[in-house]
């Protein structure tokens, strides 16, 4: 059964209120009309990474609740969680036991051992996509007195899986089967593109390896009623050639593609891409992580995205930048802005509005992130107490918190729209970019007698809904 053309929230499961009980509270209580999906961050226990350095995808923090609570959710909402594919905790089980036991514990193939891979040279290193301050390894030394210098993306707490061994799939077959038996609807496959490693290459989304892959988790997760959302941020064409695949790409171009039309008032770029994007593709303006640059590539000329980022990053956190192994200094390129969507609008909440309108009317399933729902702020001192930059866009809600959010006019706002975008049944039928000229934007959407338009003013910051009534058959319309 294919998904629901439904909002979907994104959210961690300790950010509204204290647990997944709270945040399962919060939306059959609050927001049962204005979504219908939900994406849960990770679950998992984990020791680094904000929950994406999992000891197990067979567990529930004990910290959050247990597998009841998620089971309730998905009851009630189509559930997305994320299927981190590319690496494992090194406090995982199957981890311990290597260290214990060396190269005879049944789990060693399931990681990247460096030596197996032959020689690497300084000019190989300087192609390797890295993410943090070094090289890609870890040396360990086993109990017994094995030693191994392992492959470790991200984090050294996080180890790297080998897609080389069958091990890896059968253990995340047997993930995909626990958790599509809870409820899984959909699986967004954490940083995907890392899984191959080939020497002489970036180890970043090497082909054709990376689409051998994504159509094995394609394939495994259809047979168990659920669909993949691969999760890269790099150029744009690596979404079209997902979505050409019969899996759903990100549109994660249209963030900086969105805040370039409002701040500069002109929407030809925009304008472009939605003639082209991804129709099975899901929406989104922010998320846990910032406002990534690579996506735009191709679709905002460079000196409009150095005018972008300059903007931004001039009255928010510090860019996150691309690295490569050879050179841990360069300066490389920026990959992401640290940033509430908010925040990145000035908290102009007629801006806000036509940019939620612009996500809801474009093709696709939109995901709105728990801070843009309640129109948050950047959470300077969160971030500034964690060290990790991406924390000003992670606030945490207690319950009474999120009710008065709820409460403010922008949000009530943005409500209506979201209730508007999930029930009206013209969202069911075909997509249409209308002729406008380079300061505003005009789109529709028709099936069978439904008919919805919006017109977006991009200087005056205004964003007009008008439609057909389902039972009038009058014509309406509201601002958002």
């Amino acid at each position: 059964m294919s998904l629901s053309n439904r909002i979907q929230l994104i959210c961690y499961p300790d950010r509204i209120g204290e647990n997944l009980r709270d945040l399962a509270d919060f939306l059959e209580t609050r927001l049962g009309d204005a979504i219908g999906g939900v994406h849960l961050l990770p679950i998992y226990p984990s020791n680094a990474d904000a929950g994406f350095s999992p000891l197990t995808h067979l567990e529930v923090d004990p910290a959050f609740g247990d597998w009841n609570d998620v089971e309730r959710i998905a009851a009630r909402f189509e559930l997305c969680v994320d299927l981190i594919l590319n690496h494992i905790s090194d406090a995982s089980p199957e981890f311990l036991d290597f260290l214990d036991q060396g190269f005879a514990s049944p789990h060693a193939d399931l990681f990247v051992h460096v030596s197996r891979m032959g020689e690497i040279t300084q000019d190989d290193l300087a192609r390797i996509h890295i993410r943090k301050e070094k090289e890609p390894f870890r040396d360990v030394e086993c109990a017994n007195g094995d030693r191994s210098r392992l492959w470790c993306t991200f984090t050294d707490q996080q180890i790297d899986l080998d897609y080389r061994s069958p091990k890896t799939f059968a253990l995340m077959q047997r993930y995909i089967e626990f958790l599509t038996a809870r409820g899984v609807r959909l699986f967004r496959l954490d940083a995907f593109g890392y899984t191959t490693k080939r020497i002489g290459s970036t180890c970043f989304l090497v082909e054709p390896e990376v689409y051998e892959i994504l159509e094995w988790f394609r394939q495994t997760c259809a047979e168990h009623g659920a669909e993949i959302l691969p999760e890269v941020h790099d150029h744009p064409s690596y979404q079209f050639a997902i979505s050409a695949r019969g899996m759903r790409p990100y549109a994660f171009a249209l963030p900086p593609l969105v805040l370039f039309a409002l701040l500069d008032g002109d929407s030809r770029h925009l304008k472009n891409w939605l003639r082209m994007c991804p129709r099975n593709q899901v929406t989104v303006l922010d998320t846990h992580d910032g406002i990534c640059i690579p996506d735009v590539d191709g679709f905002l000329p460079e000196d409009k995205v150095r005018e972008l980022v300059e903007n931004i990053s001039g009255r928010s956190g510090d860019p996150i930048l691309r690295r490569f192994a050879a050179n841990i200094h360069s300066v490389g390129a920026i990959y992401q802005l640290t940033c509430t969507f908010y925040d990145a609008l000035m908290q102009h909440d007629d801006a806000y509005l036509c940019a939620r309108a612009i996500q809801c009317f474009a093709p696709g399933i939109p995901q709105i992130y728990y801070v843009g729902l309640l129109a948050g702020a950047n959470d300077y001192e969160r971030a500034e107490q964690s060290g990790e930059a991406r924390d000003i866009n992670r606030h945490h809600y207690s319950l009474e918190e999120a009710d008065a959010a709820l409460q403010k006019p922008v949000v009530q706002r943005l409500l209506r729209l979201m209730r508007f975008r999930n029930n009206y049944p013209a969202f069911a039928g075909r997509f249409g970019l209308h002729t406008s000229n380079r300061s505003a934007l005009a789109m529709a959407w028709r099936h069978e007698a439904h008919y919805c338009h919006l017109l977006v003013d991009l200087k005056f910051r205004s964003a007009t809904i008008t439609y057909r009534d389902e039972e009038s058959g009058e014509e309406c319309c509201f601002r958002c």
